[in-house]
This record gives structure tokens, C-alpha cells and sequence, in this order.
């Protein structure tokens, strides 16, 4: 008997993945539990015919698989088990016609599809279809002559990271190593050769690939050599020397080619970047970042932005830093020439590593910014993986931990601007998102709170307040908060008992250190912004725009010289420095989350970025400057802030101006800077 193509993409699950249970099938196939029933016999049965134990299923589930399976269905010894037609599923026989397309030393034919796959000329001609809207994403296309037959046409790197791609997939297939040799026309001892090569070039390196890239590696090498041969060269620009030539991969590609002869330069570093590329198992050189000097200050400040966002403290930090960097080392190479391979890890990620995930996500600014390059899904879940189960064996999780949302429907900075003041006031909890209530209605992660400017219908615990707080809201919103999550305020705790309570479950070594702290860490209200600076006086929005920080101009060629225009008094008066201009450019690049009107933005950036003394300035066009396809500017607030608070209470008077397109109008349209003065004054009383 054959088996139908259900029954062997569930054997096939059951194979690769033998922890799998009914319920999982079920669910991942669309499938009833009769259904999966029914395949499962056919499956037995089929095994019985070729005299192969049957697989078990318990009452919970769950699959007992005799290990003589998987050795008949891995294992050259399955050609006559896996030669059925019936056997490949259509995503199979799509990879069967990549790798010939990019493999056979001959002119391919619709004859030799249909001869290799077993099936209907037109089922090839419809699998062709599905062929070239595989290819579509790595911008390569086939044709068909009658002197070359089917060929690939794009460019050579792109083929290459196709070939890696089809290569990993077809290992993973029941009798893959079977298929790639059948379909490559690639010799055992060929292969053996190559598998000696690359045990000699973990010697040189000192480390240990990953069994999985060991069992596809000879495959790619031979492969690639082939293409060399046939003159298919990869091209020189898409591979930068000086990045690769002075790395130890480099000097071990001689291993590789020590039997070939006259392999071009831009081909040697090619193997070299696969190699970089390749997962390991152990290193013993991983801290030694000479080829990607920032790689362990860029992790090491991701990581710290993440226990900041989750309100963690990482443990045996050294320990994890090491273990990053060894899948992010490779994974660098990887996502900065584009080759990571799109297996769908995110799918993987269970329910309590999701707010993980997204908090990495918003954390992996530093990695992104050394790669120059946004990190996949699938390396960001492996990271995700390798942090969430270094905090489960340290006995930490966020699911324990009050997680917030931010929801500001008065646009995307006013929200940004709530939603950071609101982390600041409340740092024990984890601030997931700012939302619009558009978002916050389709909103998918687990939160405890609402912070909203705005009456929502939640079922969660919902804290209506303003965009912008004084000291004493502020104070009043953490009271009112702290009451309805504990029933009192962390004022109310009693340190000495506290301590008595500690000695109880544990030893303390310094009982005077440890009370010092706890007071410092539970009364820190009275140093924060809460508490502290009552009586200081708050500038409003016409103390800090004076008119002489006022210019108008009819017109500028560019946002970046508007920004700078803008800038020139607070630069002049020594408030600012130049990198501030700078930042502030560059912000817009990274975040452009500035405009707060139709025709109103306010540039700004930290303020270790270079301010000097807390100021603002304005410039005014007659004729707008383009931000973007979408807005064009007239009115541009540079905003420099020495901290989050002395600007405050004239960017609130700025928040309103925002709100009034008739005043907006009368800024844009009046031709005296005294005259804008005094419409900045109408907003600077209260």
C-alpha cells in the first residue's frame, strides 16, 4: 500500500518531532480526531507491510515510536520506503525542483521532472507555478529554452542563500540525506571527504558545530563548488573583504580548498561567511570578539534595556552574555548579509515567553543599530528562548510582575510622552505598549493595568488621567494606584520588620547595608519626581521662547536645515551644543514621532545628547518644509531638556497651542516676531 499525502505529513511530524501529541496534530493540520485516527492506522499499516514496529498512542496523547523507525526512515537504507510517489507532498516536490534547478550538470527537461517526482506533466507545470512564487522572495526567476532547458536567472548570492535554504530543508525531510545526494548526484565518499575537511576546520578554530549544520554543510560545499566550476560566481560587492579577510573562518577556508584549484577571491570569502554564519555548539574563543569588536557592548546594553522594560535583574550576568554571544556572533554575519533561514520559531513561542518576546523586540535597538539591520523573527525568538529559560532556571518570571498599558488617543507623541512619564513614576511595574484606542481594541498581550487620558470599556483595572501630570496628580495617581493593587502605600512599611521577616528565610550577612537599602529603594518617592522640588518654579512656554529665540523665514530646502535653523539660538546661546542639532536629526531618522499638529513638530533627543540649559525655540515658515510624503511643517519647536521635568509644564502650554488650528494659522500667517510672541503668551498662563 502507499501512503495518502496526510498520512505522510503526519508520520513525517511524528518523525521529527516524536514529543508531539494528537492535539497538537490536530490543531496544526486542521484535522478531527477521526480524521487523525483514520491516518494514524493507515500509517500502522503501513509499517507493518514493511515490517517496521507500529507507533503507540497513550491515553494523554503522546506517541511511543521504536527507535528502528527512525533509523529505517533516516537512513540511506529507506530509498525503497520513501520511493513512492505518493510519498512527496506538493511543498516537497517544489524543494525536489529547486535543488535540481541549482544542482544538475545537465540540461533540464519538464521530461526529467516528471521522470524524478513521478507524477503528471501537468502537475510539474503547476508546481512550476508554485516554483516561481517560492523564487519571487529572493528576487530570482527560470526560464525555459530548448538549448538549456530550465535554468535560474538572478544574481548568484541570492541563488546561494536559496541553496542553503533548500539544502537545510531537504536534511530535515524522512531520507533527506538520501534526496540530496539523489537529486545533487553527489557521491558518498565525496561527502566524506568534505565531512573530514570540516572536523579539521573545527580543530583550527577551536570549537564545535551544531550537529545541524554539520549534516548540511558538506552538501553546501560540494554544491557551491559545483556552481564554481559551471562559472556561476557570486558577486564581489555583496561581500565586504576587509570584514571577513582578517578572521580565523578566513584562513580555515584553505582546508576547504587546499584540493581545488584557482578559486576567486570573492568565492574563498563567500565560504568564509557560511562559515561565520554556522551555529556552534561550544567555542572556546567565543569572548574574543576581535572580528566584530562592539558585538559584546551592544548585547550587553540590550540586555540592560530589557531588565529595564521587565523589571528583572539578570543573575550570572557573564555567564549569559557568553551564551549570547555564541548564537549572536554568527547570527551578526547572518542578519547583516541577509542569509538567516525563515523557519517560523515565533510559532514556538509559548504564552508566558510572548510578553518576553515583545519586550526584546523593543530592547534590540542597540543590536540593530551595530548590524544596521532590523533582527528577524526567528533569531529574536531564538534570543527570546535563551533569555527566558536563563530567568526560569534563575526562578524569575514576568507573569508575576503588574504589566501596564499606556492608551492616549491625542496622538502618537503625546502618547509617547505619557507613557514614559507613567514608567517613570510607576518603575515596579513593566510598561508593555502605548496604544491608540484603536490598538488598544485589538490589543493580543496579558495586562493588569490601564493608564488612559480616555474612558475605555476594559474588564482590567482602568486609571483615567491626564497626558501631563504636576507633582501633586503624579503623587495622588501613585496613592490612588498602590491602594487598589496592595491596600496601602510602600510609606506605610516598616523596614525593621522587614528585616525581621528576611532573617526568618534567610541569612543576612550585612544587617545594617541591607536596612540601608531597603530604606533608600522603598521611601525613593520623597527623592523622585513625586515629592521632591514642590516650591520650584515651572517656566511657561513664553519664558522659554523668548523673541529672540524666534526666526522667521519664508522657506527651507530641507527638514534638516529647518532643524538646524531652528537650533541656532539655543546653539548660539551655549544651551545647546552641535551634537545636539545632530541627535535631533537623527532621531527624526530612527523615530519619527514628532509632530504633534497639522503643520507643527517638536525635535528633540535626550538630554545627554548635549543640552547645556533647559530652552526652546521656534521657527516659522511661510512656505512649510516636507518632513515626509505625509506633512508638510511650518511651525518647528526645538525642545532642549536638561530632565524630564522642567520642560513640562511649557510643552503642556505647547500641547494645547497644538490643539487650535486657528492659532496655528495666525503663527504661520502674522508677520512680526512680537506678534508670535504674544500668541505664545495667550498659552502660558496657568
Amino acid at each position: 500500500m502507499t501512503l495518502s499525502e496526510r498520512s505522510r505529513i503526519i508520520l513525517d511530524e511524528l518523525v521529527i518531532n516524536p514529543r508531539v501529541t494528537s492535539m497538537d496534530l490536530e490543531k496544526k493540520h486542521s484535522l478531527t480526531r477521526r480524521q487523525l485516527g483514520y491516518s494514524f492506522n493507515k500509517i500502522n499499516q503501513w509499517l507493518m507491510e514493511k515490517n517496521l514496529p507500529v507507533i503507540e498512542r497513550t491515553r494523554q496523547g503522546h506517541f511511543i515510536i521504536d527507535q528502528s523507525v527512525f533509523t529505517a526512515l533516516n537512513t540511506d537504507q529507506a530509498t525503497e520506503l520513501i520511493r513512492e510517489a505518493e510519498f512527496l507532498t506538493e511543498e516537497q516536490r517544489i524543494y525536489f525542483i529547486l535543488m535540481m534547478l541549482m544542482s544538475s550538470e545537465e540540461e533540464i527537461s519538464l521530461h526529467h521532472f516528471t521522470s524524478e517526482l513521478k507524477v503528471s506533466k501537468n502537475t510539474v507545470l503547476s508546481d512550476l507555478k508554485k516554483v516561481q512564487s517560492f523564487l519571487n522572495d529572493y528576487g530570482i526567476s527560470f526560464r525555459y529554452t530548448r538549448k538549456a532547458g530550465y535554468v535560474l536567472e538572478g544574481q548568484e548570492f541570492q541563488i546561494r542563500k536559496l541553496l542553503i535554504n533548500v539544502t537545510y530543508h531537504l536534511s530535515q525531510m524522512t531520507g533527506g540525506s538520501y534526496w540530496i545526494k539523489k537529486l545533487g548526484n553527489l557521491k558518498q565518499e565525496q561527502i566524506n571527504q568534505y565531512v573530514g575537511k570540516i572536523e579539521n576546520v573545527e580543530k583550527n578554530l577551536n570549537l564545535k558545530f551544531t550537529d545541524e549544520k554539520i549534516s548540511t554543510m558538506p552538501y553546501v560545499f560540494l554544491l557551491v563548488l559545483r556552481r564554481i566550476h559551471r562559472g556561476c560566481l557570486v558577486e564581489f560587492s555583496s561581500i565586504k573583504y576587509e570584514e571577513l579577510s582578517d578572521t580565523k573562518e578566513y584562513l580555515a577556508t584553505e582546508e576547504l580548498f587546499q584540493e581545488t584549484k584557482e578559486i576567486p577571491e570573492q568565492e574563498r570569502l563567500f565560504m568564509t561567511l557560511h562559515l561565520l554564519t554556522a551555529n556552534v555548539y561550544w567555542s572556546e574563543y567565543l569572548e574574543n570578539n576581535d572580528a566584530v569588536p562592539n558585538l559584546l557592548p551592544a548585547v550587553d546594553q540590550m540586555v540592560r534595556q530589557f531588565e529595564k522594560s521587565a523589571c528583572i535583574y539578570l543573575q550570572d550576568r557573564e555567564q549569559l552574555l557568553s551564551k549570547l554571544l555564541q548564537h549572536l556572533k554568527p547570527a551578526y554575519y547572518r542578519i547583516k548579509y541577509q542569509l538567516t533561514e525563515v523557519i517560523g520559531m515565533q510559532d514556538s513561542l509559548s504564552k508566558k515567553f510572548k510578553e518576553l518576546h515583545h519586550l526584546l523586540k523593543r530592547s534590540s535597538g542597540p543590536l540593530e543599530e551595530l548590524i544596521g539591520q532590523k533582527i528577524p523573527e526567528s533569531e529574536l525568538t531564538f534570543i527570546t528562548f535563551l533569555i527566558g529559560g536563563w530567568m526560569t532556571r534563575q526562578g524569575d518570571s514576568i507573569d508575576e510582575k503588574v504589566k501596564a498599558i499606556v492608551v492616549c488617543p491625542q496622538g502618537v507623541s503625546v502618547s509617547r510622552l505619557m507613557f514614559n512619564e507613567l514608567r517613570e513614576l510607576f518603575p515596579e511595574f513593566i510598561f508593555l505598549d502605548s496604544l491608540s484606542v484603536r490598538d488598544f481594541l485589538n490589543y493580543k498581550l496579558d495586562y493588569n493595568l490601564v493608564f488612559s487620558s480616555t474612558t475605555l470599556e476594559t474588564e482590567k483595572s482602568l486609571f483615567v488621567t491626564k497626558p501631563y501630570l504636576n507633582k501633586e496628580e503624579k503623587y495622588r495617581l501613585r496613592k490612588k494606584v498602590m491602594l487598589k493593587l496592595h491596600g496601602y502605600m510602600v510609606d506605610d512599611i516598616h523596614v525593621p520588620q522587614l528585616i525581621e521577616i528576611i532573617k526568618n528565610h534567610s541569612v543576612i550577612k550585612d544587617e545594617r547595608a541591607l536596612t540601608k537599602e531597603l530604606e533608600k529603594y522603598i521611601h525613593r518617592e520623597e527623592d523622585s519626581s513625586v515629592t521632591q522640588q514642590v516650591n520650584r518654579q515651572e517656566a511657561n512656554l513664553n519664558e522659554l521662547i523668548t523673541p529672540n529665540h524666534i526666526t522667521i523665514r519664508h522657506s527651507m530646502t530641507s527638514w534638516e536645515k529647518a532643524v538646524q535653523e531652528s537650533a541656532r539660538p539655543l546653539l548660539d546661546k551655549g544651551q545647546i551644543e552641535q551634537r545636539y542639532v545632530e541627535a535631533m536629526v537623527h532621531q527624526e531618522e530612527r523615530d519619527p514621532y514628532i509632530i504633534i499638529g497639522k503643520n507643527m513638530a517638536i525635535p528633540h533627543a535626550s538630554p545627554d545628547e548635549g543640552v547645556n540649559e533647559v530652552g526652546m525655540s521656534l521657527l516659522r515658515l511661510k512656505k512649510g518644509v516636507s518632513f515626509n510624503e505625509d506633512y508638510t511643517i511650518n511651525l518647528i519647536f526645538v525642545i532642549a531638556a536638561v530632565d524630564k521635568q522642567q520642560h513640562i509644564h511649557a510643552l503642556m502650554q505647547l500641547m494645547k497651542l497644538a490643539g487650535s488650528e486657528r492659532d496655528q494659522e495666525r503663527l504661520i500667517q502674522t508677520g512680526s516676531v512680537s506678534e508670535m510672541h504674544d500668541i505664545l503668551s495667550d498659552y502660558s498662563k496657568g
